[in-house]
């Protein structure tokens, strides 16, 4: 990745302190990329530090401000302590970004316990416990932003994604649940809703199927990752302070 930004949505976290889960690749590293050069010091989170390390170094040669913590995101334990070493290393916590999701598609009648179970874990209980762990120092701090990637998939279905879909259908009704149980806090919660993503992830579907969903989608191309950086970056800003339990459809009219 380029060290360089080249965002198209202007916005001011100077000082803010952001959590990015999945931040080593793809959407994660856009949207870290993104946060650092609004300002923001971004704790990057991701299992493979290889990776991770790549991301935080390009983000501190740009300008930026980025450190790294490798977490895996369903471990209960090292979720809590990332988010408090962040707090307590940083002084406060403004911003989470829930990014880190993976796929393992098969039809529901072939799908393996443990595919079922993998995506589940990532996608939904990741989610899950660094809301329930960041909720407490922005409390403290009494303001906050949370924000999850979920995806068209978990509200209309996908077939061969019947543990991607739930687990996305999962994250959208977390984010609408604990928007409730934390607006008197100042807190918002919203989600990030994209549809077909030129990543990595995508590029798993083929040739064909790629050129299907893009002659269904109707502005006739797939996202970038910057479309949902952007999103991102809005619901992260104060012009989105009056905006809670809002899924953010990105998806270039596929749900239309």
């Amino acid at each position: 990745m380029s060290g360089q930004t080249q965002r198209r949505l202007i916005v001011d976290l100077t000082d803010q302190v952001a959590i990015v889960t999945g931040a080593a690749r793809g959407l994660g590293q856009t949207i870290a990329r993104d946060l650092a050069a609004s300002g923001a010091i971004v704790a990057c989170i991701d299992v493979n530090e290889d990776l991770l390390a790549g991301t935080v170094e390009s983000i501190n040669a740009a300008g930026g401000r980025a450190a790294a913590f490798a977490c895996d995101v369903t471990n209960s334990e090292r979720v809590t302590e990332v988010v408090r070493q962040v707090a307590e290393q940083f002084g406060r916590l403004d911003i989470l970004v829930n990014n880190a999701g993976v796929t393992r598609d098969n039809l529901v009648m072939r799908m393996k316990d443990e595919e079922w179970d993998l995506v589940l874990g990532i996608n939904l209980r990741g989610t899950f416990l660094f809301t329930r762990a960041a909720a407490k120092p922005m409390s403290k701090g009494k303001r906050g932003r949370i924000i999850n990637i979920a995806s068209v998939s978990g509200m209309m279905g996908n077939p061969g994604q019947v543990n991607y879909s739930a687990s996305k259908a999962g994250v959208i009704g977390l984010t609408r649940t604990v928007s409730r149980e934390l607006c008197k806090r100042n807190i918002t919660v919203n989600a990030v809703a994209p549809g077909f993503i030129a990543t990595d992830m995508a590029a798993k579907l083929g040739e064909e199927l790629i050129a299907q969903i893009t002659a269904e989608t109707p502005l006739g191309r797939l996202g970038s990752p910057q479309d949902v950086a952007d999103a991102v970056l809005f619901l992260a800003s104060e012009a989105a302070s009056f905006i809670t339990g809002h899924v953010l459809v990105v998806d270039g009219g596929l749900m239309v």
